[in-house]
């Protein structure tokens, strides 16, 4: 067998020994009772993931790009006016899938590195009505952690629905539906909850849900939140079959996720970010995002002069890491390094050595050992 890498790309994440367990369970029925006991309460913890009382959760096979096609089809008609405020590669896909289905929609961008401003909303607001904004939490290609609150702000003055992507975000950095005022938060499962990949996750707002009530019909048969609606309300039911070890795997994400402690995991997030940093900081990496707009999830960095992106990633990989490359005008330039999910203390330490012993064998110059202690005075270890 090949010798296991661990993930640190920008999701998947590394996957916990209790999710796989999970995961390899035998498959069970769809309608058994074990598995509508567990999807129940997954969708229950996944509200109060999102610190949502009484929105309605959905959970389906398929992923980020799925729930994003949901969130705009059950949300906005093609009569109305959509806002995109885009960080990045996935900003400008959102704006794609809209135009897709016909969907009026003006796309924000800003600079790669950057994030769209509350004041850019404000002015775009003022200038024209829109029925929904959207934005992208953490763009996984640029590394940018938009201000979703302070949008939300903004918004309270509007009468707007508000949509968060929160695919590289949602379980790892705060989106408080409630509190805020979020209408629609979208996610999937392979990023800060620390499952495999393959569903599709929302959960939409009183408001939201209203919404959808109030069009006459959507282009969406599978994509219908209404249609899913009754299997939520009682998973006994059948529309379409569910991805039962996927579920029972995201299920356990959820626990595992509360029994840390949400509030913990946002900081514990926020600390790992800090000390891999400080780590490539002191080995000479930089980074492509701006610091104002850096992300706890995940760092895109740039290299230091004299190492190559592609001998460097694969060395790294012998070495027993998996990062990703960049993508767009960044590929070649930098390399995508995920934090998120159950990353533990131990496997950072493991990647930092394996990072110093990767520079080594590239001839590239440091002192041994700086790039792990920088991280251990944080970390406490």
């Amino acid at each position: 067998m090949q010798k296991e890498k661990l993930l640190m790309i920008p999701g998947p994440s590394p996957v916990h020994p209790r999710i796989i367990n999970s995961l390899a369970l035998p498959t069970i029925s769809h309608v058994s009772p074990v598995l509508v006991e567990e999807l129940k309460e997954a969708l229950v913890n996944l509200k109060r993931i999102v610190f949502c009382e009484k929105g309605e959760p959905f959970i389906a096979a398929g992923a980020g790009t799925l729930a994003m096609e949901m969130a705009i089809l059950n949300t906005v008609e093609k009569s109305e006016s959509f806002l995109v405020l885009s960080q990045g590669f996935f900003g400008e896909r959102m704006g794609q899938i809209a135009q897709s289905f016909g969907i009026d929609c003006d796309v924000v961008e800003c600079e790669w590195g950057k994030a769209v401003l509350p004041e850019e909303l404000e002015k775009r607001l003022s200038a024209k009505e829109y029925k929904v904004v959207t934005a992208t939490h953490v763009d996984t290609c640029t590394g940018a952690c938009a201000p979703v609150k302070d949008y939300a702000e903004v918004l309270k003055n509007h009468d707007a629905l508000y949509i968060i992507d929160g695919v590289c975000a949602t379980g790892g950095i705060e989106e408080r539906m409630d509190d805020w005022g979020v209408d629609v938060v979208l996610t999937a499962a392979q990023k800060c909850f620390g499952a495999p990949p393959g569903l599709s996750v929302l959960v939409l707002s009183e408001k939201a849900m209203e919404k959808r009530r109030s069009m006459e019909e959507i282009p969406a048969y599978y994509s219908d939140v209404l249609n899913w609606l009754p299997i939520m309300k009682d998973p006994s039911k059948y529309f379409s079959t569910p991805c039962v070890n996927e579920i029972r795997a995201f299920y356990e994400g959820t626990k595992i996720i509360l029994e840390e402690g949400i509030e913990k995991r946002f900081l514990r997030h926020a600390r790992v970010a800090e000390a891999i940093r400080a780590a490539l900081a002191e080995l000479g990496f930089s980074f492509f995002t701006q610091e104002q707009f850096l992300a706890n999830t995940l760092s895109v960095v740039k290299y230091p002069e004299g190492v190559e992106d592609k001998s460097f990633r694969s060395t790294y990989y012998e070495n027993g890491i998996v990062v990703a490359g960049g993508l767009g005008e960044t590929a070649g330039k930098v390399f995508r390094m995920g934090h998120m999910g159950n990353l533990s203390v131990s496997q950072v330490h493991f990647a930092l050595d394996a990072l110093e012993r990767t520079l080594s064998t590239l001839g590239y110059k440091f002192e041994e050992g700086s790039g792990l202690q920088a991280a251990k005075a944080i970390l406490g270890e």
